[in-house]
Parts: C-alpha cells; sequence; structure tokens
C-alpha cells in the first residue's frame, strides 16, 4: 500500500494521516462504514472516500491474490528450520499429519456431495417415472 506522505502536502499529513492510520487499523469494514457515514451525512465525502478507497487500492486489499501471497509466506516459515532437529521433527510430523487430515476430510466432503447428488438424482428419476406411468384425462377420453 502507499502511505500518505506520497499523495499530500505536509500540512495536510497531520489529521489525515491519523484518520487513515486508524481506520487502516480497524480494517476494511471501518473505511466501508466512512464511507457509507459519509454518504449519508455528506454525500461529496462519501464520494470522495469512495475514489479514495478504489484509487489507493483500499477497496480491494483482500483479494485472492494478497491471500495466497499470504500463505507463501507463512508455508515458507512453517517449513524453514530452526536449528533443533527435535522440534524440527516434529514439526514436520505435524505439518504431514495436518496435511493427510485436509485430504481426508476433502475426500469425505466429496463423497458426501457425490452420496448427495445420487440421492437428489433417484428421486428425480422416480419422480419422473410416476409422471411418466401415471395416465392423464386427455389420454382416458380419447
Amino acid at each position: 500500500m502507499t502511505s500518505t506522505s506520497d499523495h499530500f502536502p505536509a500540512a495536510a499529513r497531520g489529521w489525515f494521516s491519523r484518520a487513515e492510520a486508524w481506520l487502516d487499523d480497524k480494517g476494511k469494514w471501518a473505511w466501508i462504514a466512512a464511507m457509507v457515514l459519509g454518504f449519508v451525512f455528506l454525500w461529496p465525502v462519501g464520494l470522495a472516500l469512495l475514489f479514495y478507497m478504489i484509487w489507493s487500492k483500499r477497496m480491494f486489499n483482500s483479494s485472492c491474490r494478497s491471500r495466497r501471497a499470504q500463505m507463501k509466506i507463512h508455508l515458507r516459515a512453517a517449513t524453514s528450520r530452526t536449528g533443533n532437529s527435535a522440534f524440527d521433527a516434529y514439526k514436520s510430523d505435524t505439518l504431514d499429519r495436518l496435511e493427510r487430515e485436509q485430504r481426508d476430510f476433502e475426500a469425505f466432503l466429496a463423497r458426501l456431495r457425490d452420496s448427495k447428488d445420487k440421492v437428489e438424482f433417484d428421486a428425480f428419476m422416480n419422480d419422473r417415472a410416476k409422471a411418466a406411468s401415471a395416465p392423464t384425462n386427455g389420454d382416458d377420453a380419447s
């Protein structure tokens, strides 16, 4: 993210940088709340906040791309060696166990989705067969 010192003269950085830092500490929802309140009380303020959020990329700072980058950083830290062989072995075993549990859980979810799909399909086929075998009133009159 870019800092406010790049965008505003020194005189304006005081209260603005404090407000920006406060909103950044509170997170994306604080920015959205400030923008909505700006629209409610004085629409140009809300519009200015919206443009600023889009221009400074605060609106999109929680994208999948940044989450993937954060996961890579965490993974790199998790796989790095500490120098303590006992702890490194324990950490490696724990990470392997967690990965195995994640694969097992994802396989369980896939089986659960497949079985739900099969039940729904069987119910559809049964309803279709019942509808096809039931005589309609128009066919009996002819």
